[in-house]
């Protein structure tokens, strides 16, 4: 199993969005190494839905319904899907993340523009912690 990231700006697709579909296609990815990633997930693997812009936090927990696919926008890319698990009961800041010492590794601060990213388990279950 693996474990993610995906990142959207709320005002234009929000967790609130996607809570109300239960399911929906993540596509519009057009970034080679958030492509590469998308073609790593696997149906079943957990998914941290951050909100960025003014907002940046982990606001959710979603899980990959359905593998890598052509994007029905541009076949020449891939999409997922992806369905809601949670919202967290509380959502976890960019500023927790930056300040907590097991999470100061994540590829999220080091490479802040991508959509699409791998989190490690060590990484994942401490965010879910932080969001108790």
């Amino acid at each position: 199993m693996n474990y993610w990231m995906v990142k959207t700006e709320p005002s234009s697709y929000s967790w609130e969005d996607f809570s109300k579909k239960g399911e929906d296609v993540w596509d519009g990815v057009r970034n080679y190494q958030a492509r590469n990633f998308l073609k790593e997930m696997n149906q079943g693997d957990p998914v941290l839905f951050y909100h960025s812009g003014k907002d940046k936090a982990v606001v959710g927990l979603a899980e990959v319904s359905e593998e890598a696919f052509p994007d029905p926008k541009d076949e020449a890319w891939v999409a997922i899907s992806l369905k809601v698990k949670q919202a967290l009961k509380n959502p976890v800041t960019l500023e927790m993340i930056k300040s907590e010492d097991g999470l100061s590794d994540m590829l999220m601060l080091r490479q802040s523009r991508l959509s699409v990213m791998s989190v490690t388990k060590e990484e994942f279950n401490l965010i879910l912690n932080l969001s108790k």
